[in-house]
């Protein structure tokens, strides 16, 4: 049975673990400042010499930024919440809350098939859960806003966005020399939707049915 409450409270929940995710990113490279001064380096060295924990800290700061939104953007369909959807919303904040501590093997060890596959994995488990939710939402009569339905678009662009977060896992992971660059299909995701879109014209929804 549908608990039938607002959804905001759920979605303050999110946010605010989110917000504490995303700010974790970047203290490791504040405490770089006072490491590297104690060793004689300069301000510039700072930037020079830690590219590697600026750029993934970079990477898992937009990461975490374009799953909030996508986030955000399903429950702008949720009139209501499950005891369903509270465990894979829970799921995803455990993946969101967990990135930082592969961010920082990243940052702080060579990148190799091992580290490569950690993050991605990371991402891809962040990435099914979102699905799941998305799918679970779609159609649900007790969960789906029925003046405001979850599209056909967001559900194929979720899958879509999946399926590729697992074809780079397995790259980066079982292909030597790969590592960060299969994250690159990423980029394949919105322009291929572009290409569904205009081929698949979405049809008005008639009916909210219901899932189990």
């Amino acid at each position: 049975m549908s608990r039938t409450r607002d959804p905001d409270r759920l979605v303050l929940f999110t946010d605010a673990v989110v917000a504490i995710a995303i700010t974790l990113l970047v203290l490791p490279l504040v405490d770089l400042v006072p490491e590297v001064k104690s060793h004689g380096g300069d301000a510039v060295s700072v930037i020079t010499e830690h590219r590697q924990e600026i750029f993934t800290f970079l990477l898992s700061f937009v990461v975490i930024a374009n799953f909030w939104l996508g986030h955000h953007r399903v429950f702008e369909h949720v009139r209501a919440y499950t005891p369903a959807i509270m465990r894979l919303n829970l799921l995803w904040l455990l993946t969101i809350v967990v990135l930082p501590f592969p961010t920082e093997i990243v940052g702080a060890f060579h990148s190799d098939r091992f580290t490569a596959g950690v993050y991605t994995g990371t991402i891809l488990a962040l990435s099914i859960t979102q699905t799941a939710i998305t799918w679970l939402v779609s159609g649900h009569k007790e969960l789906e806003n029925p003046a405001d339905p979850v599209g056909k678009r967001e559900l194929v662009g979720s899958l879509l966005l999946t399926g590729l977060t697992a074809v780079a896992f397995l790259l980066a992971s079982l292909v030597p020399g790969v590592a960060f660059y299969a994250l690159l299909l990423l980029l394949l995701s919105p322009i291929t939707m572009r290409v569904w879109r205009a081929t698949h014209p979405e049809q008005p929804r008639t009916d909210t049915g219901v899932q189990s």
